[in-house]
């Protein structure tokens, strides 16, 4: 048994070490920005009081943590030069990691419900999707997110014998984890395989896949060629970021590689830049989110000329 164990990070290249740095701390701090600064809009400005933005705000907050989460160790190992990790934290950071990864898919399921809802069943909308509705929906996206993850936390506990504590990775995931274990993982493997194909794969990708057939034919039945493009406008943000997170999930668990250094890019671009595309998409895309966020400043520059005239 280990009590901790050695983090060798995205590479062990030396010269690498500073380049590496600068850019998971800048793409950490637009996460932050651009997802605190959505988070921020949906409270704070009525117009976006709506179902859509209400699941944004709750993917907001599991982009910002997954991404604290994951890329915290390589920062503090590039400045403190320590990059061992005990084995409590390793557990902890790899429940919180696979709890907000579920809780994604599931989120971007409930937002894909809200679309049908919008968009096949327009005049019931609002009587549909009320705010307990809303609510029941995140909670079970939170609260599942959670759950799914203990009979992995569990297995993983029972694991007697680790042939090196050195994990080839920057944050602890189940598949290094798995790779240093000299302890029967059959269950566990078996258990990752079936969960993760039923729960992250299957589930969320059909009942996401229903809704957007419903749309479709929805879409097929309007005459107007700006109404079909203004549907499209509308969904074309959800379906975008549907594509690169199931993308890149696929490539980090799914697909056979003998490169880790392949593995470890898919994990970085999973958990840096997918919580970047978050904000990014719904911004440059959304006029709803322009015209919150020019509110925004000209309230607060009405606030500072108050400021200062009094």
């Amino acid at each position: 048994m280990v009590t901790y164990f050695i983090m060798k990070g995205i590479s062990d290249v030396p010269a690498l070490q500073a380049p590496i740095f600068v850019l998971v701390l800048l793409i950490y701090l637009v996460v932050l920005v651009g997802n605190m600064t959505l988070f921020l809009l949906v409270c704070l400005d009525p117009h976006l009081h709506t179902p859509m933005y209400f699941f944004l705000a709750n993917m907001s907050i599991a982009d910002m943590t997954s991404s604290t989460i994951t890329l915290h160790k390589i920062l503090l190992t590039f400045i403190t030069g320590d990059n061992t990790m005990l084995y409590v934290a390793c557990m902890v950071q790899f429940y919180t990691y696979a709890s907000f990864s579920g809780h994604g898919l599931f989120i971007l399921t409930a937002m894909s419900y809200d679309r049908y809802v919008a968009i096949c069943r327009p005049l019931n909308y609002r009587a549909i999707m009320n705010l307990r509705i809303c609510l029941l929906l995140v909670s079970f996206c939170w609260i599942f997110g959670f759950i799914q993850v203990v009979p992995y936390m569990w297995l993983i506990s029972k694991i007697s014998c680790y042939a090196t504590n050195d994990i080839d990775h920057f944050f602890c995931d189940l598949v290094p984890l798995i790779n240093i274990s000299c302890s029967d993982v059959t269950l566990l493997v078996r258990l990752a395989n079936i969960q993760g194909l039923i729960i992250y794969a299957l589930t969320p990708f059909l009942l996401i896949l229903t809704s957007y057939i419903f749309i479709i034919k929805a879409i097929m039945k309007i005459q107007s060629g700006i109404g079909r493009r203004k549907i499209f406008y509308t969904c074309s943000s959800h379906l975008a970021l549907i594509v690169l997170l199931y993308m890149t999930l696929i490539s980090q668990y799914m697909v056979p590689s003998n490169s880790l250094g392949s593995k470890k890019l898919f994990s970085l671009f999973n958990t840096a830049v997918v919580p970047v595309l978050n904000p990014v998409i719904y911004s440059l895309k959304n006029k709803d989110v322009k015209s919150a966020f020019r509110r925004g400043l000209e309230k607060c520059k009405a606030d500072t000329c108050f400021c200062r005239n009094h």
